[in-house]
């Protein structure tokens, strides 16, 4: 029987042991790195608890709503929503619309990096990027405090180059994976370090909230800061742009991944097919399909802490652990998927269209089924976190579908690509909870009902066109031509030199 069209070409060689091996080093470290970004990006709105004094007691509803959709615990209605600082730990007189802004601030410079980041990581390889992406925000991350207490507006602005810092990382990781990467082991290397992310907002939801008690909310950013700055040090250190230039991998290891990437190894040019990439309709598969399975994952984290507090009546202040299993359920899912993927495109069941379209519809469907069932929990803590978990479960596995699709049909762009999708997917990211908001003014179980409704069938419509419309095939545009391979190999002799 021929093999499908999408089947990955190697040539003859040994595969060598992935066990301590260079691309899986290189992959524990991205993980770390990755989980450290996240921990990053999700410290403030933890801390913001502690940072502002928010002293008056909890209202029974939301936006004074006089009736709340669940009984209150026993012993709840004067409750304080002050977080117990150590003395001398200042506080500031927040309102919820200055909180607001300044949890937002992150995207603004966010949105801006991705596609340059991108780009230059495709041109000149990912190792800079990302390793001074995870370092200039580590240490913006350090001045937190001073910022906040020279006040909102300087905080805003800090944050806003924070997420200029961010921007080029996943773009810069995908980028590198595209040189690093064989196609047989795409899905696991690529799963095992960009879920650091899942990982890092699962250690960094309950750490976060114990640290402020404990050590006061200051010592959350200069914790996370100097981690950052650690991990900066070593990545450096230890990391190379293109196994032909690395010090440390063996021959043996440097034949495989270069002969299995062949010319799809390299970088690209200053010019990219820019025309072709609007007219793909498999780019725009991914595109579509990444901005609608975000609007799901946008609305749990968004949403979650609200939904429980306010309307479950949920302390998650002393449950941290419960708020971040979803973020663990996600990361073993989503590596779990990884390496199936790969072992059902290595072992011949399935070529690599079949494999992304079905983790994709997995990751999708799944979901959309477990946030309706999360909405018809009633008042039941253990049942609304039991699906909220295993929505989070099952949407890891797209990990292993769309997500990683970019360097399917375009490895030697996928950087760029993913600039482009991780924009388009941000989207989401500003308008869910504005949706969000528009349904749930009451904090009704009703309102509720029609958030999860539109999130499922967001997921449900994304799934069916993904499934019409996306492929594993490398495109026709992304075939490097007798220039670009020629420019490539002049660049990576220089190095090597």
């Amino acid at each position: 029987m021929a093999p499908p069209d999408d089947e990955p070409l190697l040539p003859d060689v040994t595969v060598p042991p992935r066990c301590c091996s260079a691309r899986f080093n290189l992959a524990v470290l991205m993980f770390f790195g990755i989980a450290v970004v996240y921990g990053l990006r999700v410290n403030l709105s933890v801390a913001m608890v502690a940072m502002a004094n928010a002293s008056e007691p909890a209202t029974p509803g939301f936006n004074g709503s006089a009736t709340p959709a669940c009984p209150l615990p026993p012993g709840s209605e004067n409750r304080s929503r002050t977080v117990e600082q150590p003395d001398g730990t200042p506080q500031y007189p927040w309102d919820a619309e200055t909180q607001g802004w300044l949890l937002g601030a992150f995207f603004f410079g966010y949105l801006c990096t991705q596609i340059p980041g991108g780009y230059l990581a495709g041109r000149y390889g990912g190792s800079l990027f990302l390793g001074l992406g995870v370092l200039c925000t580590a240490v913006l991350t350090v001045l937190t405090p001073l910022a906040a207490e020279w006040g909102p507006a300087w905080l805003f602005a800090l944050r806003a180059l924070e997420g200029l810092g961010e921007g080029v990382t996943f773009p810069a990781m995908m980028s590198m994976w595209a040189r690093w990467a064989p196609p047989l082991e795409r899905s696991r290397l690529i799963s095992l370090s960009g879920n650091g992310g899942n990982f890092g907002a699962f250690l960094a939801m309950p750490l976060t909230g114990y640290i402020c008690q404990s050590l006061g909310w200051p010592a959350v950013f200069y914790i996370c800061g100097g981690a950052g700055c650690l991990w900066a040090a070593f990545w450096f250190l230890l990391v190379s742009d293109d196994p032909r230039t690395h010090r440390r991998i063996s021959q043996e290891e440097r034949d495989y991944i270069v002969g299995a990437l062949g010319e799809q190894g390299s970088g690209h040019g200053w010019s990219v097919p820019l025309a072709s990439m609007v007219t793909s309709v498999p780019l725009w598969a991914i595109v579509l399909t990444q901005m609608c399975s975000n609007w799901s994952f946008y609305t749990q984290l968004t949403s979650l802490p609200t939904y429980m507090s306010n309307t479950l009546h949920f302390d998650l202040k002393s449950n941290g652990f419960l708020s971040a299993l979803p973020y663990l359920a996600a990361w073993l899912c989503a590596t779990s998927a990884g390496f199936l993927a790969d072992h059902l495109i290595e072992k011949k069941v399935l070529g690599v269209t079949a494999v992304r379209k079905l983790f994709t519809l997995t990751g999708m469907l799944l979901p959309a089924a477990f946030l309706l069932a999360a909405a018809y929990s009633g008042c039941s803590h253990v049942l609304t976190i039991l699906f909220f978990t295993l929505t989070s479960a099952a949407g890891g596995s797209s990990g292993a579908g769309v997500f990683m699709n970019q360097i399917d049909i375009a490895p030697r762009y996928a950087g760029f690509l993913l600039g482009i999708t991780n924009t388009f997917g941000t989207i989401p990211g500003v308008m869910a909870p504005i949706v969000t908001g528009y349904f749930t003014e009451d904090q009704s179980l009703e309102g509720w009902r029609k958030v999860f409704w539109v999130s499922a069938a967001v997921n449900v419509a994304a799934a069916i066109f993904y499934t019409l419309f996306g492929s594993g095939e490398v495109q026709a545009w992304a075939v490097p031509d007798r220039e670009d391979r020629t420019e490539e190999d002049k660049r990576t002799r220089s190095v090597s030199a």
